[in-house]
């Protein structure tokens, strides 16, 4: 009888493997036809290109961000999709204005220039001009520590650079972006004049880099001008302070917030054929700054979110549940496109098992960071060997993104995709964030591996919670 039961046991353990295996070599096989599908008869690249060098800049409100509102509806029209409709959100409209003007004082007549650029949300200076002197810092300690008879009148130049020794740049980026983002709510609290920020960049280069800043609550007419300078010219600045901390600096910029407008997230879906009701997201946000194209931040997620389902189709792959291409819209200075399409799902009370944001450049992929228990984290960890010959190897909890963080709940994963960084803050929101900086088999492969993660998630589902 021990025998009889060995044997059907042995026979049970034989049947499972042939099946696992069996599995795993589908699977093998679908992310491979996946992969050749995005590198030979991809349609990322020829996306980017016409909304990069055809549109250009999509800045919130601007008319350029319904152009491409209404350009990237109409493809994916044409790919064949099951629903593609708009999705209206109210966002903000800053306008920059006439080019912005900067130079260095060091005595009457004599002057030096550099190159600035407006932050998003910015006053404009006078009309004239402001001129005043500076009073550099590295952080708001510093601020607090001069105290406001130091800083009256004056205005801040913050300039704590990126740390060059993080491997992780957006660690790097996250060290030291409150200068730009919350720079003028220290500085008014002083009595400053003005801001001028250091740019968000590793390289020693004459782009400055915009991004978006806030007044918080205060008041119109207490609010001052702000301004990035480039890293050059920042270092420029520092040197000539330490000879002479009498010189002045002088910018003019014409900034201009605006009423808010009318504008849309855009959203395609295919429709699942058993779980219709569990819903996979893929994204990126469809604006941008104004003084690039906005090529890596983030018309690259868009695009490769958008191929995510072509090639979903294109590999013969059925989805059982429904997945969704959502572009939103406001990312940059306001994230109003993502708070919208959440607000909206939770309301019609969809159930997002899983959503996939692309929003870190289109550098070669190297892996995700997911947001999720440990359970789903052992289960997606479970097929990196699948992922092992695209040379695809992070995997690790952390973040997810920025727009389709308002979608988390205790039962659902979310997800970011992890590019390359090191070369990401040479082109975020700077002039340099153009098409020409991108690697067409660099995008694709970042279409790819997002796609056969759906593909995955797709198939065998996420672990799920038991809701008390």
């Amino acid at each position: 009888m021990l025998k009889i039961l060995l044997r059907y046991k042995m026979r049970y353990i034989i049947i499972l493997f042939v099946s696992i295996t069996s599995f795993a070599q589908t699977d093998q096989k679908v992310i491979r036809d996946i992969y050749s599908n995005s590198l030979t008869n991809g349609k990322s690249y020829e996306w980017l290109d016409y909304l990069s060098n055809e549109i250009g800049g999509r800045l919130s409100g601007s008319l350029n961000a319904e152009r491409a509102v209404n350009w990237t509806k109409s493809e994916m029209e044409l790919m064949g999709l099951d629903k593609v409709w708009l999705q209206p959100v109210m966002v903000p409209k800053w306008v920059r204005g006439a080019p912005e003007f900067a130079y260095i004082e060091t005595a009457p007549g004599k002057t030096t220039p550099v190159r600035i650029c407006a932050l998003g949300g910015s006053i404009s200076t006078p009309a004239t001009g402001l001129k005043a002197n500076l009073i550099e810092v590295k952080s708001f300690e510093e601020l607090e520590k001069l105290g406001k008879e130091k800083i009256q009148g004056k205005i801040v130049f913050y300039n704590r650079p990126m740390d060059a020794t993080l491997i992780d740049t957006f660690k790097a980026y996250g060290g030291c972006v409150n200068q730009r983002y919350e720079g003028a709510v220290h500085a008014i609290e002083y009595g400053a004049a003005g801001v001028i920020v250091r740019s968000m960049n590793l390289a020693i280069d004459d782009s400055p880099h915009t991004g978006s800043m806030t007044y918080g609550g205060i008041p119109v007419k207490e609010r001052i001008p702000s301004a990035a300078i480039s890293t050059q010219h920042a270092d420029l600045l520092s040197s000539m302070l330490k000879m002479d901390n009498n010189i002045q600096f002088y910018f003019k910029q014409n900034c201009k917030q605006m009423e808010d407008v009318l504008s849309h997230n855009v959203i395609g879906e295919i429709t699942g054929s058993e779980y219709p009701d569990e819903y996979i997201l893929v994204g990126g946000h469809l604006d941008s700054w104004d003084i690039g194209d906005g090529s890596h931040d983030d018309g690259a997620g868009c695009v490769q979110s958008m191929d995510v389902l072509r090639l979903l189709k294109v590999s013969g792959i059925t989805p059982k549940r429904s997945i969704r291409v959502v572009l939103f819209m406001n990312e940059e200075n306001g994230l109003r496109g993502g708070n919208k399409y959440a607000e909206e799902a939770f309301r019609k009370g969809e159930n997002h098992i899983f959503a996939l944001e692309s929003d870190a450049g289109a550098f070669t992929p190297r892996g995700f960071y997911f947001d999720t228990d440990e359970s789903n984290f052992a289960q997606i960890q479970s097929w990196k060997e699948l992922f092992k010959p695209y040379l695809i190897h992070f995997f690790e909890l952390g973040g997810s993104g920025a727009d389709i963080g308002p979608l988390k709940t205790p039962y659902n994963v979310l997800s970011g995709l992890k590019p390359d960084s090191q070369r990401y803050f040479d082109h975020h929101h700077s002039e340099n964030d153009t098409f020409e900086s991108i690697h067409k088999r660099e995008l694709e492969l970042g279409a790819a591996t997002m796609t056969a993660l759906v593909y995955l998630i797709d198939k065998y589902g996420i672990i799920k919670k038991v809701k008390l």
